[in-house]
Parts: C-alpha cells; structure tokens; sequence
C-alpha cells in the first residue's frame, strides 16, 4: 500500500490559484522544490489593458531566465510534461477581466499570449458584472454575457471566486462550457461573503466544473490561527456536498509580497484604502502546517489520515483541475 508520501510524490498537484512575487527565483524553487506539478498564476487583478501586457512580457522573459524551474502552460499535456520534466508549469491568470476594457477582441489576443484563466469579476462590479462585496448585483450584463461567449469559444477557463451571487449563477448558466471556482469554500460551513452558496456550488457541479477549497487564513473563523485540519474540515465539507470528482485546491498563496502588495490588492478598484488590511500579519503567513508549497505534502497524509483513498487523493491535488483544463482549454 502508497504510503502519503508516495501518493504525493507520484500525483500532479495543481493549485488553482498562487499570487505570491512573481520575477523571483526562490519563489520558483519553492514551487519546485514542493513538488507543485503546476499553478494558476494570478497577473491581474486591478491592472489595465497596458499593465497587463507589460507582465507578460516580464513572464516571458522569466520563462527563458528560470527554465530549469518553470515552464509556460497552455495545455494539459504542458502540465504532465513539467511533471515529467520536475519543472512547476505556470498558467497565467487573471482574477479580474478588467483589462479587456470593453473590447472583447483583446480576449484573443490574451489567449494568443497565454492566458488560461480569467476570473470575471474582482470583489466588486466592472462592465461584465458584479463582484462579491458589491452592495447589489443584478447579473452578467450584456457585455458580460457576450465575454463568456468569447472565452467559451477560446477556450479560456471562466473563473467565480470572487464574484457575486447573482453574477456567478448567471455565468454559469450561460456557460457552454464547465467554469470553475479556483479559491473559494462554502458559505453553509464558514459563513463569509467571499465563500459560495450551496446554489453556486451545486449548479456548477451539475454541469461540470470544479471547486478549488481556499487556503486564505482570512476567510476561515479563527483566521490566522487557522490550522491544517480545519482547511480539511473545509475540503471534506465541499466533498460531502459535490462528490469527489469536483473538489480541488486553490490556496492563495501570496509568498514574498510586501505590506504594500496587500493594501492595493484590498483597495476598492486598487485605489480606496480599506480597513481590512490591518488584519493581515506582518510579515503575512498562511495556515499553519500549510504554510508554502514545501506543506503541500500534508495535505496528502491528512487526507489519508481521513481515510480518502489513494485515487481520492490524487483527484483532490491535481487531477480534477487537470480533467476540468482538458475539457475547457480544447473548445
């Protein structure tokens, strides 16, 4: 019988959302050294159309100087070669569709560059729609139905995490295609608006997609005294609800970023200073016992230690984010 060690050191293990100070060698040897086969790598979030393309070029850059650790990822045969080739893939990623301003040919553009992933909103509303902290929100506008049309027929994954209720149902009713859930866990178990109702949850299951259990301290009851075995609590919780084939890990991981990093992500549009920062430790730190990616590896012994069955546990670090890329990323 695999022992957990042997299970994490065989599986692919994705982590549907990372936003840690990208550019920095020791992040990469961090992702490579913890065995991580591939990651979502959050590049915008407030950014504009310009800033955006100005990261990439910095990411492509990266990629020739770092490419004994990472490797560009726009398909899932990328992400079983940079398991073959013990490099950690980068998929790029935004958490806001912001930068598109209102021209939806820059999708293609984007996806020509290698985007992956596109959340649709940031916290709060832009012209697709409406974010989680927004006072109302009324849906996908029209603009943000035509934009998941767009990414359906490009195959760029349509992400909900930190979009409002009404807008990720819309979205994923109007979806051709499964969506995702990158970082997010479920409301009925830790009461937080940035979590998703049983709703979203389950539709999005129905027709396909993946839920990613978020590791962010903040949004847990204790915070940042959370511990490990209370983010399992939160995996098994979503399980219980979805079934094994639709659960995966997002963590948010945020290694290496400055004090001012955390006061702009919070800002409202980037800009508004919100009081929420002040909760965040200094220097900032993640669940206890999943602290970086050289954790990962528990994550494995604790779901074994719950009884999930090898195949459970290879599905949860990597494999259901790899069916759900196969499916979307080939329109």
């Amino acid at each position: 019988m695999a022992t957990p060690k042997n299970i994490f050191e065989q599986a692919i293990i994705i982590d549907g959302l990372d936003t840690s100070k990208w550019g920095r060698k020791s992040v990469y040897r961090s992702l490579r050294d913890g065995g991580v086969t591939a990651i979502n790598a959050t590049i915008a979030v407030w950014d504009d159309y310009q800033t955006v393309l100005h990261k990439i070029t910095h990411y492509l850059e990266w990629f020739d100087q770092f490419s004994d650790l990472i490797r560009p990822v726009h398909t899932a045969d990328d992400i079983r070669a940079a398991k073959a080739e013990n490099r950690t893939g980068i998929i790029l990623g935004w958490q806001n569709a912001a930068p598109i301003g209102n021209d939806l040919r820059r999708l293609r553009l984007f996806h020509e560059l290698g985007v992956r992933i596109i959340q649709l909103t940031y916290n709060e509303r832009n012209l697709l729609g409406n974010g989680c902290y927004e006072r109302l929100d009324d849906g996908l506008s029209r603009f943000g139905l035509a934009a998941v049309a767009e990414m359906n027929r490009l195959g760029i994954l349509i992400d909900l995490s930190h979009v409002g209720d009404r807008t990720t149902l819309d979205a994923i009713e109007n979806s051709n295609t499964p969506v995702a859930i990158t970082h997010a866990n479920a409301r009925s178990h830790i009461d937080h608006p940035r979590n998703k109702t049983d709703e979203a949850i389950k539709l999005l299951v129905e027709r396909g997609g993946v839920i990613g259990a978020n590791a962010f301290p903040m949004f847990f009851e204790r915070g940042f005294e959370t511990g490990l075995g209370e983010y399992i609590d939160a995996i098994d919780y979503l399980v219980q609800m979805t079934g094994i084939d639709h659960v995966a890990i997002g963590t948010d991981f945020c290694m290496e970023q400055p004090r001012s990093w955390f006061e702009w992500l919070f800002a409202s549009q980037g800009k508004v200073p919100a009081k929420t920062v002040d909760f965040t430790p200094e220097p900032y730190r993640h669940l206890k016992h999943f602290e970086s990616p050289a954790d990962w590896v528990n994550v494995a012994e604790e779901l074994s230690v719950r009884n999930y069955s090898e195949s459970d546990i290879r599905k949860i670090l990597g494999e259901n984010w790899l069916r759900l890329f196969e499916r979307v990323w080939t329109p």
